[in-house]
């Protein structure tokens, strides 16, 4: 991979700084300044589209995203490679115990609303089915899906069944802590490779997992996205926290067969797995299975 030779197609006859950005564990980053600005190129991992990345739409869902004011400003698309380049984000990642304050909850409320509210995205997430989908690549790639996959799977389709269809709303689908940028303009998310039509309790559901939030954190982030507490979302939140991390688990066994980065992804799946094990034996969630 030649970052210089794609820094010149978008930016020709410039001259530019080229430096690598660390923290990404399915694609390669690097901040590029030129002219007095600084920009994200983002360089797609090998054979993303099996994780069901689909470039073009991540472009359409970013593109939305900064007209919302919710991501960074989309500056170019590279076809056919599918290269995303956006503004850099002036800031730093905003720490789990930051976003955990009830203010910054609020914030992060209004944000995913908006993302919610707002125009249809051309790509669809529905994560029981991609559970589903990880384990066949997987097993095409020739990695051995770990046991805990059955149970897991069978309390998935408990937990489907019990919330039946959900009508779809845009979703960004991957609210890792990693993806929040705090600026001087506010809080910005960033990564929408996987973004698309689906159920906005995943995302609620996601982020709450993924900053760790008890059942009163929980309770601040749903009055602040609904306006009020409601028992049934938090029933469906509870749910669908053992999805996200099953989803998560499944995409670190699959990144074993094609990823090329440097990452321990049969860890990150373990561990994965070992917490959607606690969250299905949690006496909050079995309350919230029986509930629903």
């Amino acid at each position: 991979m030649d970052v210089e030779r794609i820094a010149a197609r978008v930016w020709p006859g410039r001259r530019v700084e080229i430096e690598p950005l660390g923290g990404g564990i399915t694609n390669r980053n690097f901040r590029v300044d030129t002219d007095g600005r600084s920009y994200v190129l983002r360089i797609g991992g090998k054979d993303t589209d099996v994780l069901g990345i689909d470039r073009r739409a991540e472009y359409q869902a970013a593109s939305i995203a900064a007209s919302l004011g919710v991501g960074p400003e989309v500056v170019a698309f590279v076809e056919p490679e599918g290269y995303l380049v956006t503004t850099f984000v002036e800031g730093a990642p905003a720490p789990p115990e930051d976003i955990r304050r009830p203010e910054v909850l609020g914030e992060v409320a209004e944000l995913l609303r908006r993302v919610h509210d707002g125009p249809a995205l051309p790509a669809r997430f529905d994560s029981f089915r991609v559970v589903e989908a990880y384990r066949a690549s997987a097993i095409t790639y020739g990695v051995d899906v770990p046991a805990a996959y059955e149970e897991a799977k069978a309390t998935a389709d408990r937990v489907e069944a019990a919330l039946g269809p959900q009508r779809p709303v845009p979703c960004h689908n991957d609210l890792l802590n990693a993806n929040f940028i705090r600026s001087p303009d506010g809080i910005r998310i960033v990564d929408w490779e996987y973004a698309g039509m689906g159920d906005r309790f995943f995302d609620l559901a996601n982020f709450s997992v993924n900053h760790e939030l008890d059942e009163d954190g929980e309770s601040a982030f749903l009055s602040a996205y609904f306006g009020g507490a409601r028992p049934r979302d938090a029933t469906h939140l509870r749910l669908l926290r053992f999805m996200s991390d099953f989803r998560e688990a499944m995409w670190g066994v699959l990144q074993q067969g094609i990823s090329e980065l440097d990452f321990d992804f049969a860890d990150y799946a373990a561990r994965h797995f070992e917490r959607l094990r606690r969250t299905a034996a949690s006496g909050p969630f079995r309350a919230a299975l029986r509930a629903d």
